[in-house]
């Protein structure tokens, strides 16, 4: 067998000619031309019933603490036009990590690489409508063009929520809580996940305070973000480079060193009053060296990392937005939001040993089929125990009772119902725990409820 060179196809979709679609071929010895594999697209994921299961875990987690607390959830297109994002994402989303793509029309859209400026959107269309403050929360896939490592793919999918019409530093420590809650819901200590508070406007007045040069702020933002990955003398000169002078310098890394700094703040007084109120407080803690670098946060941000593991991984962030409905044609509202995706912190939970064990089917029973002639009695009885609400299979071919036993123990379902020519002919089923080896047996009519009964035993 050879491989190498490209072939011509010509195929038909829906009655439509398509001529000229090249592929890889495998020339074989024989003549026949056979294709390769298809592979799935870079930076993509698939999701078998392993991942499946974990990525269900983690939206039934990020529902229940978004409804906790009154949100409600929606979503948006995955298409959406690239101008949408200039309002809020920077430049090198906007041309370097986005999907974009001409449409047939000539308009450039993007496959959306985060959800806010959806939201924002979507709120502004509806603004005179709409009951505020607003409680709104997603989870949904996004797409990046990054490249691929470790707790970082292109496809993602990522948990909104946001809170939109009211201004007060008790609406900020609200969203706070709603990731607290989320980090507790999932097992996550304090001392293996943390939330770290700032506020910008803070840090303003303090970048005032050393007379830090206006037009460097932005980069300042930026470099005080990434500090914790940047040796230390580089950083400095990085910092030197945007025109700050040796003494600012050395102020603004006092700066970053006081954690007490937080006081001189009354938004943030009664921020970590409200937090502890809420009863989460010791998940969160202030941090003068979380600023968020996105152009539009305008107070409080704050951003979760492992504080466990070996490496500081991020697990969400976000914070105060009050400039962007006007960016995308709305009036000015208050809002605060943030934003989680679902790859670093299934790691996370996977490393810590806190997902639950995966069972390879969603079963509790298994019924047996002795024989064709038997394939009647034990569809029956199946159906019976769906309409009790359990779920149930049958094995659906005649086989050995030990093939069908083994099946049941791989798939991890714990009960077994044996429906063979004499439980039939006396009209009893026999049921076996496989966890615990109990077996009993008993009319047909008492099935359901021994079935429930073994089952809340933990069989």
């Amino acid at each position: 067998m050879r491989m190498g060179g490209l072939y011509q196809t010509e195929f038909k979709i829906q009655g439509l000619n398509y001529d000229g679609i090249w592929g890889p071929v495998i020339e074989c010895n024989d003549g026949v031309e056979m294709t390769r594999k298809i592979q799935a697209v870079k930076g993509t994921r698939e999701f078998y019933p392993e991942q499946m299961y974990l990525r269900n875990y983690l939206y039934e987690k990020v529902r229940a603490a978004s409804q906790a607390f009154g949100y409600q959830e929606w979503d948006a297109p995955f298409i959406e036009s690239l101008e949408l994002y200039a309002a809020k994402s920077g430049e090198e989303l906007v041309k370097r990590q986005s999907f974009t793509f001409q449409d047939r029309g000539g308009e450039y859209v993007t496959l959306r690489p985060e959800l806010t400026p959806s939201l924002a959107r979507m709120i502004a269309a509806r603004q005179n409508e709409l009951i505020f403050p607003v409680r709104w929360w997603s989870f949904g896939p996004c797409w990046r063009y990054e490249q691929p490592q470790k707790g970082r793919t292109r496809e993602f999918f990522q948990w909104n929520v946001d809170l939109l019409g009211v201004d007060t530093p008790e609406a900020d420590a609200e969203l706070i809580a709603v990731a607290a809650e989320f980090l507790r819901s999932v097992n996550l200590k304090p001392s293996q996940a943390s939330i770290q508070v700032n506020d910008r406007r803070l840090m303003e007045s303090e970048f005032n305070r050393l007379k830090l040069p206006a037009s460097s702020r932005l980069g300042l933002s930026n470099l005080i973000d990434r500090r914790s990955k940047t040796e230390p003398d580089q950083w400095d000169n990085d910092v030197l480079e945007l025109g700050v002078n040796q003494t600012q310098l050395s102020g603004l890394k006092e700066l970053l060193e006081d954690f007490s700094m937080w006081e001189k703040s009354e938004s943030l007084k009664r921020l970590f009053s409200a937090l502890d109120s809420i009863g989460v407080s010791e998940y969160v803690s202030f941090n003068p060296s979380v600023v968020r670098g996105l152009l539009y946060y305008t107070g409080t941000v704050f951003e979760a990392f492992e504080s466990g593991g070996s490496v500081r991984r991020s697990i969400l962030g976000g914070g105060r937005y009050d400039r962007l409905l006007e960016d995308v044609g709305g009036k000015p509202l208050s809002a605060v939001g943030f934003a989680m995706g679902d790859v670093v912190v299934g790691i996370i939970l996977q490393e810590a040993g806190l997902i639950p064990e995966f069972r390879a089917s969603t079963a509790s029973v298994l019924v047996t089929v002795y024989d064709q002639s038997s394939m009647t009695a034990s569809l029956m009885a199946a159906s019976e125990l769906r309409k009790a609400g359990i779920n149930t299979l049958v094995y659906n071919e005649p086989s050995k009772y030990p093939r069908q036993f083994k099946y049941a123990d791989r798939m991890k379902i714990p009960i077994v119902v044996v429906l063979g020519p004499e439980e039939i002919m006396r009209r009893n089923v026999t049921i076996k725990a496989l966890n615990s080896g109990e077996q009993v047996s008993c009319p047909a009519a008492d099935m359901v409820e021994k079935i429930r009964s073994m089952l809340a035993e933990g069989n």
